[in-house]
């Protein structure tokens, strides 16, 4: 399949760090994700040969279109890191250039490539040389802050270097994910490269896919926190807006847990690894808020105060405190019954993970 082909009017799940781990992506091309991408993968640290950096690049069978993102700034290393993502049976490999993250930008990685549009030509030349039949691709952001958006430099340095196509993050390096994203931008690339254009930024609801196709005037959506919050996503694209009660919701998250023993075993070391991704999880899942009894749609920067409770189980979903998490976790994990009278209440001096700052996740 051409990569064109594999993205026109898709909405793509998009590379997030812990998140796009293995039995999430199964779950989520369960429910309808037709293109996925990897965690972002460091080029020197699989040089290394770290069995952990090399687990991220693992494509699992029947996995349709599936992209590996890689960081670096050394171009041997990524041109290597490129061949050896070909080899290991990826459909693209996809250079980060937009991750916000300090730990990363003061290394050089990710958005900080974004100021200087000639490395990052020469970053996409050398893993273009590296691989033979696969597309390379480049993620970027609209630049480092306002006052430096040079976006249309960086989606011509990279179209330059011989990217098959870009994905452009709504939003600035200092922006990270607080304010919303800029679609008319994206459009302003979309209409200036001759490769396909991947919006990102804002896709909550999976209807909002192709309104922001539309003006973006792009050929792919992607989204990253929505696919972490609600993995449903995906099937609304094709079948509409889905009101989930608690039971469906829990069903998934059990077929998660599922998946999670399959890949990392049911045994004690397997079972600790399952029980810390499903608690991670769980972390984005309470933070599903359904459409509004008017009708209108909640946006990646408000949040809901006044969601409607339709059950007990539906009450405890929602919760974000560590009693409640730890709980779920626990029963998903042992493939015990949710039952909404054991668990715990919250303690009165816990602080909501949802005030938080959205973790390292490109979305």
């Amino acid at each position: 399949m051409s990569l064109r082909d594999a993205l026109t009017g898709a909405l793509v799940m998009g590379p997030m760090t812990k998140g796009s781990n293995l039995p999430y992506r199964r779950l989520c091309v369960e429910l309808g994700a037709r293109v996925t991408m990897s965690e972002m993968t460091v080029a020197r640290r699989l040089k290394q040969k770290r069995k952990s950096e090399f687990a991220l690049i693992r494509r699992f069978e029947g996995e349709p279109f599936f992209g590996v993102q890689l960081a670096g700034t050394n171009p041997e290393e990524l041109g290597w890191a490129a061949g050896l993502v070909e080899s290991r049976g990826a459909s693209l490999v996809d250079i980060n250039c937009g991750c916000p993250i300090d730990y990363f930008t003061r290394k050089g990685l990710g958005a900080s490539l974004g100021r200087q549009p000639s490395r990052q030509r020469r970053l996409v030349e050398a893993m273009k040389k590296g691989v033979t039949h696969i597309p390379v691709t480049a993620k970027i952001r609209l630049g480092w802050n306002d006052d430096d958006r040079n976006y249309m430099d960086q989606a011509r340095a990279v179209v330059d270097g011989g990217a098959d196509a870009i994905v452009v993050h709504g939003r600035t390096r200092n922006a990270r994910y607080r304010t919303q994203a800029d679609w008319d931008a994206i459009a302003e690339i979309a209409d200036a490269v001759p490769v396909p254009v991947i919006g990102n930024g804002d896709v909550l609801y999976g209807h909002q896919a192709q309104e922001f196709l539309t003006r973006g005037r792009c050929t792919a959506a992607m989204t990253a926190r929505a696919a972490l919050i609600r993995p449903w996503i995906f099937r609304e694209v094709v079948e509409g807006y889905q009101e989930m009660d608690a039971e469906a919701r829990l069903a998934i998250y059990r077929r998660y847990a599922t998946l999670a023993r399959e890949h990392w075993g049911d045994d004690e070391h397997g079972l600790e690894r399952v029980r810390l991704f499903t608690r991670w999880h769980l972390d984005f899942w309470c933070r599903d808020v359904p459409r509004r009894a008017d009708g209108t749609f909640p946006s990646m920067q408000v949040r809901e105060t006044d969601i409607p409770v339709s059950s007990p189980l539906d009450a405890v979903l929602r919760r974000a405190d560590a009693a409640a998490l730890d709980h779920l976790a626990d029963c998903l994990t042992h493939q015990r019954e949710v039952v909404p009278g054991d668990v715990p209440p919250p303690s009165t001096d816990q602080a909501d993970p949802r005030d938080r700052e959205t973790v390292e996740i490109e979305g």
